[in-house]
C-alpha cells in the first residue's frame, strides 16, 4: 500500500469511529442581560403569559445566576 491509501484509511477509521457512542454536549450561551431578563418576564406576566408562582420561580433563578 501507498502512504496516501494508507493515509486515507486511517482518516476513514477516525471518522468512522468519531461517531460510534460519543455524546453531543451542547452549551448556550446568553448575552441577555439580567435587566433585559427580568424586563421580558414582567411583561410575560403582564401579558398573563405566565402566572405569579412562575414569575416568582423564574426571577429567583435570574437573580441567582448573575
Amino acid at each position: 500500500m501507498t502512504n496516501t491509501t494508507l493515509g486515507i484509511l486511517a482518516l476513514s477509521g477516525v471518522l468512522l469511529l468519531g461517531g460510534c457512542g460519543g455524546t453531543d454536549v451542547i452549551q448556550e450561551v446568553s448575552s441577555v442581560s439580567q435587566g433585559t431578563q427580568l424586563t421580558d418576564l414582567k411583561r410575560a406576566l403582564d401579558a398573563g403569559a405566565i402566572n405569579q408562582d412562575e414569575y416568582d420561580r423564574i426571577r429567583a433563578r435570574i437573580l441567582r445566576n448573575r
